[in-house]
């Protein structure tokens, strides 16, 4: 009683966005202000906790980037939702062993979370690392966003459309104050984004991310007024669901998305095509959407691992190619995450996309 109080304040309804905003992100009872979250104690992990291997071949992207637009003196760095601070830290270490690439770089980490913000800080204690709250923060020059895991966690809109027309879900409490859902005439503006993309027109169900739309319009209008580009890394998909993809975990297990609210991680599977509709309508250039799996072996992610195993004892390589095998099999997260970049670079010859 108290816990759907505090959800639904003094509104009657909410859309499927901001019922699950309050959810993950109040910042004193929602689920982001948990403690622990990741690892085997938390809900679940991701690819830079796996193995170092990720982030390594995160860095060697990177450098083949700033070699590619010729090497500038000031490099950005700005990672979306960081997480533990994991990507970042690798990204750091891994940076070290070249120098002049490592002079360069300047590492800015884009947190909501107050929370997670204080786990980043323990284990990222250098000077190069800075936490922002707006990319005005972010000097003018080069820059790359990177979102790992971040657009699944940014609550998305859910319509349906009967007859011609279009409706939105909202969630409310009902007599006994148990949630439930209808759908309503969606907004005139809510129908003319919707109507922007061609990827959506034959659905009969739409999943529309307005919140992570609006923040990569301020991701694309700092590219646009320098050289740059944005990599997102995230499960999903290409061809239209016309279903629900919202999932929850609790404890690395399937959870019933209305159980367990604000003590269970909710997400949703990333439409890749609608993303890639939407950076294009930014005038920016789209290299092919790849696999996980595809994009690490590209970059040398199996080479890199024999490399290490060399000196490794049996059980230490055994544990290396099991984390490698969950990273790039296609039964793990190799097929299910797919890799997508855009940018505004002369240069389109970018590794890991061909």
């Amino acid at each position: 009683m108290q816990l759907m109080k505090q959800i639904f304040k003094k509104d009657k309804k909410l859309s499927v966005d901001k019922f699950f905003e309050r959810v993950l992100y109040d910042n004193k009872a929602g689920y982001y202000s948990k403690k622990i979250i990741f690892g085997k104690e938390g809900d679940y992990i991701t690819s830079p906790m796996i193995s170092v291997l990720f982030g390594e071949m995160i860095t060697i992207w990177l450098i083949t980037i700033w070699e590619s637009i010729g090497k500038p003196n000031k490099f950005n760095i700005v990672e979306l939702g960081p997480g533990n601070g994991e990507l970042a830290k690798v990204i750091y270490e891994t940076s070290r062993g070249f120098k002049e690439f490592n002079d360069s770089i300047s590492i800015f980490l884009f947190e909501k979370s107050p929370n997670l913000r204080t786990i980043q800080k323990k284990i990222l204690k250098n000077k190069k690392v800075k936490w922002i709250k707006s990319f005005s923060n972010v000097k003018d020059g080069p820059i790359i966003f990177i979102g790992n895991e971040f657009f699944d966690s940014i609550p998305i809109k859910q319509f349906k459309k009967n007859k011609g027309k279009v409706f939105e879900k909202y969630y409310f409490l009902n007599e006994k104050n148990i949630i439930k859902y209808n759908y309503t005439a969606a907004s005139y503006n809510d129908i003319q984004n919707i109507k922007k993309y061609k990827c959506l027109k034959k659905s009969n169900f739409i999943e529309y991310p307005k919140i992570g739309f609006e923040l990569l319009e301020r991701v694309t209008k700092k590219i646009s007024v320098n050289t740059g580009g944005i990599l997102l890394i995230d499960y999903g998909y290409i061809d239209p669901l016309n279903k629900s993809s919202i999932q929850s975990l609790l404890k690395h297990k399937k959870n019933k998305i209305l159980k367990n609210l604000r003590k269970a991680d909710i997400t949703y599977l990333v439409n890749f095509k609608l993303l890639k509709e939407f950076f294009e309508n930014k005038k920016l250039k789209n290299k092919n959407i790849v696999t996980q799996g595809f994009f690490l072996k590209r970059l040398g992610i199996q080479h890199r691992a024999n490399e290490l195993s060399k000196k490794m004892s049996f059980k230490d390589k055994a544990s290396l190619f099991l984390r490698l095998k969950r990273l790039i099999h296609q039964q793990f997260m190799g097929e299910l995450f797919k890799v997508n970049f855009c940018h505004n670079f002369k240069n389109d010859n970018i590794i890991g996309f061909n």
